[in-house]
């Protein structure tokens, strides 16, 4: 069991690394492209040492993570229109810097890289307060309302750090045409949540009362 899950990981983790690395590199026709290591970076070493950590110390977290097929038809969309936005954003960086497409300053992709790095930690903090995550909208047995730290802010903190998150790539990659097209992710989070908070009024004991207590969902006095 500990030998599949540690294999299933590194698959996914070397598959994730070739794939992107494609996409950004093969489109810029170089391997020359700094904003490109930086996001490799930034990325993947921040992955590798959570998988790391959860491997030892919470391996059922770890293959929650690794679980991403949708199991609900309009969740299932907004995974496939994520996953197209990745690939033409990333596409778009690549043939920006091979083309000489404006080209954001290298300050600006450095600032966004601290916001994408100070995410992560955000990210590591709602995992750590929600033993219950997992890529897939789903209701687990014996799940429990977690209202404490983020979750006391917004009722959707990761979704909050992923949006954060993403924004901030195509700004690492210096890119603002892949900018316009990331753009499009809060929208698809916004339909997302909508149809997960549907199901966890339906079959999680206590949401409602959650809902009425945390009145926003991802922006703190906004939304």
């Amino acid at each position: 069991m500990v030998a599949k899950l540690f294999f299933q990981a590194l698959i996914k983790y070397v598959f994730g690394v070739v794939i992107v690395g494609a996409l950004i590199f093969l489109p810029a026709g170089t391997f020359s492209f700094f904003n490109g290591w930086l996001f490799m970076a930034i990325l993947f070493l921040p992955i590798l040492i959570a998988g790391v950590v959860m491997f030892f110390k919470n391996p059922e977290l770890l293959k929650k993570r690794l679980d991403s097929k949708e199991k609900q038809k309009d969740q299932n969309i907004v995974v496939k229109l994520s996953g197209l936005m990745f690939l033409v954003g990333f596409i778009l960086c690549g043939l920006g810097f091979r083309f000489g497409w404006y080209t954001l300053p290298k300050t600006v992709s450095i600032i966004a890289a601290a916001v994408f790095l100070f995410s992560y930690v955000l990210y590591a903090q709602v995992m750590r307060e929600n033993a219950y995550l997992s890529r897939t909208v789903r209701v687990e047995e014996n799940q429990k309302v977690v209202d404490t730290g983020l979750y006391a802010v917004v009722r959707h903190p990761m979704y909050s750090v992923t949006v954060l998150m993403f924004l901030a790539m195509p700004l690492v990659l210096g890119s603002v045409y892949s900018f316009v097209v990331f753009l499009v992710y809060p929208f698809l989070i916004a339909f997302r949540i909508k149809g997960e908070e549907k199901l966890l009024e339906q079959e999680l004991d206590g949401y409602k009362e959650y809902k009425q207590r945390i009145k926003y969902r991802l922006v703190p006095f906004i939304w």
